[in-house]
């Protein structure tokens, strides 16, 4: 008499279940094909550029730089988020990034805010230049490499 609580054998090993490997892929796969990790609806051109005084000392590193576009098309009905770039120690700064890391600006006019570190005890630069409501920092992206000069405060 056979055991009616299996099922015949095929002479096959039972399919094993899904791994979450599997799964992972599969949730990867469907990230990007609903756009996830692409360029956005924008294009971008590679800036770097210096940050210096007036009369040409750089401004020491430890800031960062906001730019905010200008004159960006109107794209899908996206808006373009504000790019960053970390300036170094020379006032250099180079690995601007809008969408992905280093991928530049989008082609065009742009705010130039400076972020000092807050922990300094003197400010780099007036108060002006610390917020996109009143700074007078201009750049164009066909300007490259971008040279962003202030006055001393």
């Amino acid at each position: 008499m056979s055991d009616m609580s299996s099922p015949p054998s095929s002479g096959h090993p039972a399919p094993a279940p899904p791994s979450a490997g599997r799964f992972w892929c599969w949730g990867l796969a469907c990230l990007a094909s609903i756009g996830c990790w692409s360029s956005g609806p924008f294009d971008y051109v590679k800036v770097s550029g210096d940050v210096a005084y007036e009369d040409g000392t750089p401004l020491a590193g430890g800031y960062k730089l906001t730019f905010v576009a200008q004159d960006a098309p109107k794209v899908e009905g996206a808006y373009p988020r504000p790019a960053e770039a970390l300036v170094d120690g020379q006032g250099k700064f180079e690995a601007v990034t809008s969408h992905k890391f280093g991928d530049g600006l989008i082609p065009g006019k742009h705010k130039v805010v400076i972020q000092p570190d807050r922990s300094l005890a003197k400010p780099i630069v007036a108060a002006e230049f610390t917020r996109s409501e009143t700074t007078p920092l201009m750049v164009d992206t066909a300007d490259r490499p971008l040279k962003i000069r202030v006055p001393k405060p």
